[in-house]
């Protein structure tokens, strides 16, 4: 009877306090860092830093993510990780990713890049963030167009 009432007691004070303070989802500022870390025939992969401003008064932990990446509403590859970062309260952070590029998709991408000299780039996925043992996803949808200059 005590142990069911513990029980109890944990799931609404658990309640109370998801209910108090919900988690906002963090704030999208701007990307960086682009690079091809490998070259293959297939399969490549890619990194780029994804800066982020976290409005929540409490510090919170960025647990997973869960996106791809597309180029002219293609879809070029896929990241999937976990995380254990620590994201301090009012702060910015940055969250480090790796795609794995279908190198087939990269060259049907890249007629529509000569041609146009700029293509729309998109992310699109969700990210896991919460703290203890409640985490929450928010959707992450980042558009924007880049210029390519071959000459």
């Amino acid at each position: 009877m005590k142990y069911s009432r513990n029980i109890i007691l944990s799931i609404v004070c658990a309640s109370y306090f998801l209910s108090c303070r919900t988690l906002k989802m963090p704030e999208y500022k701007y990307c960086d860092n682009l690079n091809i870390e490998k070259l293959g025939f297939k399969k490549s992969s890619l990194s780029v830093d994804l800066h982020y401003f976290n409005p929540n008064n409490l510090s919170v932990i960025l647990d997973k993510t869960e996106l791809d990446i597309y180029i002219n509403d293609n879809l070029l590859g896929h990241s999937s990780q976990k995380f254990q970062l620590l994201l301090g309260n009012k702060s910015g952070f940055t969250i480090p990713l790796k795609f794995e590029l279908e190198m087939k998709n990269i060259l049907k991408n890249s007629v529509a890049t000569l041609i146009n000299k700029e293509v729309s780039i998109k992310i699109k996925g969700k990210i896991r963030i919460g703290k203890g043992n409640f985490f929450t996803n928010f959707p992450v949808e980042y558009t924007s167009k880049q210029s390519f200059d071959l000459l």
